[in-house]
């Protein structure tokens, strides 16, 4: 009997090495499965791939739930780094496809594989599979992908219809169909009467998220400028920076929605440099602490937020992992200013 199972190399840190190499205590790769070990960043996310896909019944069970438990912002950011291995990203988009906050910047990673891409798209719903219909070029290349598209039960209609180069049908295309040839002379004899209503009636029932993979980009730059928290949701999540630039610019957002995006690791620097342009927003506490973590804020504008950081703030950025060494050395030099003051 031939096997099918396929060896993966991955480069570990020493520390990974001891917890998932054979013969390492079980007692300690049950501690790492529940997450129980010191363990950040991608080192934690590669002891649970080689856990996973042990031998050991209840480590590989422990080690899927710790997956599905660590905070989508968290995940986000490791999955960003185009230098992980393709294993790990398929890893985390089995378990995490719905979650929009890790999708989007694991789809547009360039270490994705196709093979990963056709389970995503053949699964997942709304803003995901809308943001895995984005990468035209991967389309083109990988005509798979758009085949899982269309197999998806779950994939909107008119997305659909776009992907396989068609409009929308009218309400009245079934007769249309009867009507054969005679559909022409009709339209043409009709000209502006009331035919034409159903396919109005019909593009007023479309979602906002079905008008919206139908717009150009002027269309989209306008909406997101004038539109409704709802449009802004879309819009900011739109690969074409213009278009999501424009929600910033949108004059009914909101303090809380732009707190929303500094948190987002993945919003891109466009984003964060527009926020941190705005005075108003950039005075209240949570949204400079938002800026202060976020990877994309520019360092000399981070250290100046870091001067109104609380000091529990700052204890937490001098032991954190996930920002600029040169925040976390900051914080520390700021601690012991304050340590010395009190003495």
């Amino acid at each position: 009997m031939t096997s099918t199972a396929k060896t993966v190399r991955l480069k570990v840190s020493p520390q990974v090495a001891r917890i998932v190499t054979k013969g390492a205590p079980r007692e300690v790769q049950l501690m790492a499965a529940r997450g129980a070990l010191p363990l950040q960043g991608l080192d934690l996310l590669t002891t649970l791939f080689f856990l996973s896909h042990g031998t050991d019944a209840e480590i590989k069970s422990l080690a899927g739930a710790t997956l599905r438990e660590i905070p989508p912002a968290e995940l986000g950011s490791i999955v960003e780094n185009s230098e992980i291995h393709p294993q790990l990203l398929d890893f985390v988009a089995r378990t995490r496809f719905g979650e929009r906050v890790i999708m989007e910047p694991l789809l547009t990673n360039p270490a994705l594989s196709t093979a990963t891409l056709v389970h995503v798209a053949a699964r997942s719903e709304g803003d995901v599979l809308f943001l895995v219909t984005q990468n035209e070029e991967r389309l083109q290349g990988a005509p798979e992908i758009v085949a899982a598209i269309l197999s998806n039960p779950k994939a909107d209609p008119a997305l659909k219809c776009r992907l396989e180069g068609k409009a929308v049908p009218s309400a009245g295309s079934e007769e249309e169909e009867d009507a054969g040839g005679e559909t022409e002379e009709l339209g043409e004899e009709t000209g502006d009467d009331s035919e034409e209503e159903p396919a109005d009636e019909e593009e007023l029932n479309l979602s906002k998220y079905q008008q919206a993979l139908e717009m150009g980009i002027s269309q989209k730059i306008k909406q997101a400028l004038t539109g409704d928290k709802e449009w802004r949701n879309i819009f900011i999540k739109d690969a074409n920076k213009l278009v999501s630039s424009a929600v910033l610019k949108n004059p009914r957002i909101t303090e809380g929605e732009v707190l929303m995006i500094a948190k987002n690791k993945s919003s891109s620097d466009e984003l964060i440099r527009l926020i941190t342009l705005e005075r108003e927003w950039v005075k209240q506490y949570e949204i400079k602490r938002a800026l202060v973590l976020h990877p994309r804020t520019p360092l000399p504008k981070a250290l100046r937020y870091m001067g109104f950081l609380t000091e529990k703030d700052l204890k937490n950025l001098a032991k954190s992992r996930g920002v600029a060494q040169a925040v976390v050395n900051t914080a520390r030099r700021m601690l012991a200013d304050k340590n010395k003051k009190k003495g």
